[in-house]
């Protein structure tokens, strides 16, 4: 019932930029979705779905494109987004600090000598 994807956009060509895709109202594709995406990523590359996001009843899936029809079950339909790319299963980083309460930012200056002092 859903309208056909614009000639050019095509799930295997965005796969082959290596980016972390976001695929909206797919769940129920998730066979293809896999089979599309696993050449350009590999049977490694981890996945998170997270399933009726911000509902009470909120499921978080993580598995790799080789292990992901096992671990999904049969309950995910529809409101379902898909996520994939290596950076999913990176540890090495730690979280942004954009928005912590010591960060000193332009427009909120922090401490007795602030980054960017106000203009007087």
């Amino acid at each position: 019932r859903a309208s056909a994807m614009p000639e050019g956009e095509k799930l295997a060509a965005f796969a082959a930029t290596g980016a972390v895709l976001a695929i909206h109202l797919s769940i129920h594709l998730l066979d293809n979705v896999v089979a599309e995406l696993t050449p350009h990523y590999g049977e490694d590359c981890p996945v998170a779905i997270v399933w009726r996001a911000s509902w009470p009843d909120q499921r978080i899936v993580r598995a790799t494109l080789g292990t992901l029809d096992a671990a999904v079950g049969t309950e995910m339909e529809r409101t379902a987004l898909i996520l994939v790319g290596k950076t999913l299963g990176a540890a090495d980083f730690d979280e942004s600090r954009l928005y912590a309460a010591d960060y000193d930012r332009r427009y909120r200056p922090v401490g007795t000598e602030p980054r960017f002092p106000e203009a007087s």
